[in-house]
């Protein structure tokens, strides 16, 4: 599919690592000028100056896109620079605390949910109004996870983002269809970035456990890498993607069935 999203501009927001700047690189390679958002603007700095080695488009927009001030500047400073937005991928999130309901707090249930859903909510509104504005439609793809499917114990904020962020996509793809945005969730498994072992910290356990832990758990017995979850983005965004709307893709290696 080269070059098959050619003249398309995509936003990624947590696109300096792992998944966002797999998903990044992907649709910079397929044609789209992209823009990176997050809050470490020396991994943007990396990830941008990579995909343009490349031979890619790729803008780097440091601040937080879990606030109207942030989103406002992510979207005005996109859209002066490479043109109205076609695509966006709510890619930004944190994990979260990792401990039974009884031990946490209010301020980290908040957090989570303010980066995790408030965020892509604020993103999505933006999209919406600058996709229904062009006449052009477009495509929101939210990257979720298989916990928006079944429970993840003492991860209480996480789930309840992940499965909100459902939610959201289901509603927005009814909301929006009539303007030809399609809307959709990419729920992945474990996947091999830096999350995973931010996880087994939290734990206690070692990485290599972790690992080997998630994939003994499923049908093909491996984990997933981020490429497998931009290519499935890529897809989406693409001409094959077309007539799919409001749908909540896993990517897991056959673990939620089983």
């Amino acid at each position: 599919m080269a070059n098959e999203l050619q003249g398309k501009v995509a936003i990624v927001t947590g696109g300096g690592t792992g998944i966002g700047a797999a998903i990044a690189s992907r649709l910079a390679a397929a044609g789209a000028c992209v823009a990176i958002a997050g809050r470490r603007a020396e991994l943007l700095a990396e990830t941008s100056a990579a995909i343009s080695q490349a031979g890619g488009t790729c803008l780097a927009v440091p601040g937080d896109s879990a606030t109207e001030e942030g989103v406002d500047a992510l979207f005005a400073t996109t859209e002066s620079a490479l043109g109205p937005v076609d695509i966006l991928v709510n890619n930004a999130a944190i994990a979260g605390p990792t401990a039974p309901i009884w031990e946490q707090t209010a301020a980290g249930w908040e957090e989570t949910v303010r980066i995790n859903l408030t965020g892509p909510w604020l993103c999505s509104r933006a999209a919406a109004r600058s996709m229904m504005a062009s006449g052009k439609g477009g495509r929101i793809i939210n990257i979720g996870s298989m916990s928006g499917k079944r429970p993840l114990a003492k991860r209480t904020p996480y789930t309840s983002t992940k499965m909100g962020l459902v939610g959201m996509t289901r509603t927005l793809a009814v909301e929006l269809g009539a303007f030809n945005v399609n809307v959709n969730c990419i729920s992945p498994g474990a996947v091999n970035t830096g999350r995973l072992q931010e996880i087994a910290t939290a734990a206690g356990v070692p990485l290599e456990a972790v690992v080997a832990g998630a994939a003994a758990g499923s049908a093909l017995g491996r984990i997933s890498q981020p490429t497998d979850i931009a290519a499935l983005t890529e897809f989406l965004a693409g001409d094959g993607g077309a007539n799919i709307t409001g749908i909540d893709i896993t990517v897991d290696a056959g673990v939620w069935f089983s």
